[in-house]
């Protein structure tokens, strides 16, 4: 992984980097203050990780590649949680199954919590005299948390949804629900040779980069994310029961799984309007809002709606293209409310929920992963997902840009993921 920094003078990038550090991890502490004990050990599947275990290793992360290596000093805070919380570096050794995470109900919660303060105290004495090459370090490591934020609470709604009771997952504000979308309109982009991917030096992970030219045909993008109200109408007229509509392996889920509604849905009466679905939110179930963008949606959904709309999803190069025209505004992390809001003005392309593409997730041309350890943060990852775009509202906003390149398998429906249209 490689990574760069605005070019500031050593005695700012260090005050604004300390600033940064005590934010961001004391952000990751103020979304998980409401969660029990007993919340934080919960694994409800493979793909999803138990809070403790999130707070645990973002911590490990600053441990392992930064007070290890460049801290004489330093003494690991427990030998055993290099083992515990590796996540997937292959080069440091074994490490836990992914899906036996939920098991660790040792180390405590409490035990946890020390590792961070202990962790945090070391860096912010490393900060009064880092390099540069440790200050970029830190970096990467704070933008690591902040992926790790918004997977804390996609993985706890989905965990606390799992149980009989369907409690609230996390602190949400609720906010008011406008009577209607902003009407959806087509941005039209001119064909020719474009630029895309990572410049400046500004902190961007490596598989933003590098920039590079893609030849793109005219294209128009929608101003806004699909909504619910627009999304009601494909399944009204049949949508999950229609095989034309569906990529194979996408048909093949929908059978296999029963998919009949985006994740998180449930209809409570038998008429098929927006009145009688409910929802999943951090406010616990609410009525479906016809006007919020449709949220929790596979790649095959989002791709069978596009279909059905005589439309289709566009490629990650039409998306950044477009976006980097368009200021970065929508609903993020900050707002508090974690729930996808209306678009109430257009074009919006950040925020709120975060978009499918029809790209799979490879590297940019003259990709190269960064030699060592770090190099196998994204480069190992590139094979059997594809690209979504645009962040969501359980992103942090100092978190996203119009380069940022999110992946998931095309089946995943947890994440706060929805649809854009192109044509």
């Amino acid at each position: 992984m490689t990574a760069t920094l605005a070019h500031q003078s050593p005695a700012a990038m260090g005050a604004s980097l300390r600033e940064r550090f005590a934010e961001v991890r004391d952000t990751t502490m103020r979304i998980t203050a409401s969660l029990s004990p007993e919340d934080q050990m919960l694994q409800s599947m493979s793909d999803a990780s138990p809070t403790k275990w999130h707070l645990a290793h973002t911590t490990w992360f600053f441990e392992t590649f930064i007070l290890l290596p460049h801290v004489s000093a330093y003494q690991a805070f427990d030998p055993h949680f290099q083992y515990l919380f590796n996540s997937y570096y292959k080069q440091l050794g074994s490490h836990p199954n992914r899906g036996s995470r939920g098991l660790m109900s040792r180390p405590s919660l409490d035990r946890v919590h020390a590792y961070r303060s202990h962790v945090d105290t070391a860096v912010l004495a490393l900060l009064d005299h880092a390099g540069d090459e440790v200050r970029t370090l830190i970096e990467l490591g704070l933008n690591h948390e902040q992926q790790h934020q918004e997977l804390i609470l996609t993985d706890i709604k989905h965990a606390l949804w799992s149980g009989p009771l369907h409690p609230e997952p996390a602190p949400g504000k609720m906010s008011e629900v406008s009577a209607s979308a902003s009407p959806l309109t087509w941005i039209e982009v001119e064909g020719g040779i474009h630029l895309i991917g990572h410049h400046g030096t500004n902190f961007a992970f490596d598989n933003e980069g590098p920039r590079h030219e893609v030849l793109l045909r005219a294209f128009r993008l929608a101003s806004r994310p699909v909504t619910n109200g627009e999304y009601l109408e494909f399944m009204q007229d049949g949508g999950y029961r229609r095989p034309d509509l569906w990529l194979s392996d996408g048909w093949d889920k929908v059978c296999t799984e029963g998919w009949s509604a985006p994740f998180y849905w449930e209809r409570k009466e038998k008429e098929e309007d927006h009145e009688s679905w409910w929802q999943f939110t951090v406010n616990g179930l609410n009525r479906v809002s016809p006007s919020e963008p449709v949220c929790h949606i596979s790649y095959y959904e989002a791709d069978a709606y596009a279909r059905w709309r005589n439309a289709r999803l566009p490629t990650e190069e039409e998306w950044e293209v477009t976006a980097a025209r368009i200021a970065a505004r929508g609903n993020f992390l900050e707002d508090g409310s974690v729930r996808p809001r209306p678009a109430g003005h257009a074009p919006q392309m950040f925020g709120d929920v975060w978009e499918w593409t029809s790209s799979p997730y490879v590297a940019y041309p003259g990709f190269k992963p960064a030699a060592g350890l770090i190099g196998e943060y994204n480069g190992k990852f590139m094979v059997n997902q594809l690209v979504l775009r645009g962040g969501s509202c359980a992103t942090p906003a100092s978190h996203i840009r119009a380069t940022y390149r999110n992946f998931f398998p095309p089946h995943a429906r947890w994440q706060f993921s929805g649809v854009r249209l192109a044509k």
